[in-house]
């Protein structure tokens, strides 16, 4: 079992669903909730998180087959999708390269936020299935797939005391260091979609990469 492949995939999650720069947006969506039922809608949501992440596992590379994508072609599109929302980051744009205004109305008028628009897209967005279909795909032995199925699932708990904690993280971080972390993880996050696109591109065309 290769624990740094696992250390990997952990940390891409953590820069690309960058569950601490949601904390502003996750206290905003539920500043209208009591604190129960801001603890149930964390909970809710990493849980969906969750099982939207197990199922891309399981389910990736049969869709990139059904589709007839190969795993090189698709490692370019999903690096470049990455990289756009990794500029965004970079720029302190929080969330709006993942939501439309009609997914911001929509969210609005519910009840609960939870599923829609926290999980997805904000977290599980096209970046997150992206990246982990990638890995998958690249790793799917069964060993490595019940490896990255437990590093999603470690990821879910940690996500949710973090979204547990989101008032008094809010309170000492501020909404500028905040944005400091997240411009951060948008710098890692590029890194990560660069390599991806490389290994596309070294896939698609190994003669002329050499």
């Amino acid at each position: 079992m290769d624990l740094t492949l696992y250390v990997k995939f952990f940390l891409g999650l953590v820069a690309i669903i960058n569950p601490i720069g949601l904390l502003p947006i996750f206290v905003s969506l539920t500043s209208h909730q009591t604190d129960t039922e801001r603890n149930h809608t964390g909970k809710v949501a990493n849980f969906a998180v969750v099982v939207i992440l197990l199922v891309t596992i399981i389910a990736g590379q049969h869709i990139l087959n059904m589709f007839s994508i190969s795993l090189s072609a698709f490692r370019i599109a999903g690096g470049f999708l990455i990289a756009i929302i990794a500029m965004s980051m970079l720029q302190g744009k929080l969330g709006e390269v993942k939501r439309n205004q009609e997914e911001d109305r929509e969210s609005s008028g519910m009840e609960s936020v939870a599923v829609v628009p926290l999980a997805l897209p904000l977290m599980a967005g096209p970046g997150a299935i992206s990246s982990v279909i990638v890995a998958a795909a690249e790793h799917n032995t069964l060993t490595n797939l019940i490896g990255m199925s437990i590093t999603v699932i470690i990821f879910g708990i940690i996500s949710f005391v973090l979204f547990r904690m989101a008032p008094i993280i809010f309170k000492v971080l501020g909404k500028t260091g905040i944005n400091v972390i997240t411009r951060l993880m948008g710098l890692l996050m590029l890194s990560i979609g660069i390599e991806v696109i490389a290994a596309g591109f070294k896939g698609l065309f190994p003669s002329l990469i050499g």
